[in-house]
C-alpha cells in the first residue's frame, strides 16, 4: 500500500509533522535548560497527540482511496482493511 495522497492532503500532514518537529526541538531544549518536569511532560503529550493525528490522518486517507477503488475482489478487500486497521490499532 503506497502513500497516494491528494497535495491537500499530504501538505496538512506535512504540517502537522514540521510542528511536531519544531515542538520536538523545544522539548529536548527545555530538558537541556533543566525546566520544570510538568512542563516537559505537557510539551510531550501535546507532540505525542500531533503524531497521532498525522497517523490517523494518513490512515484515513488510505481507507477512503480503499473504499473508492472499485473492482477488488474480497480477499483483496479483506486483506487490505486487516491492514490498516493494524494499523489504526497501532496508534490507538
Amino acid at each position: 500500500m503506497g502513500l497516494d495522497m491528494a497535495a491537500d492532503e499530504l501538505k496538512s500532514v506535512l504540517n502537522r509533522l514540521r510542528r511536531a518537529q519544531g515542538q520536538i526541538a523545544g522539548i529536548i531544549r527545555m530538558i537541556e535548560e533543566g525546566r520544570d518536569c510538568e512542563d516537559v511532560i505537557t510539551q510531550l503529550a501535546a507532540v505525542s497527540r500531533a503524531l497521532d493525528r498525522a497517523g490517523f490522518a494518513i490512515i484515513a486517507t488510505g481507507l477512503q482511496h480503499c473504499m473508492a477503488e472499485e473492482g477488488q475482489v474480497d480477499g483483496d478487500r479483506d486483506r487490505m482493511r486487516a491492514r490498516l486497521e493494524k494499523l489504526f490499532l497501532s496508534l490507538a
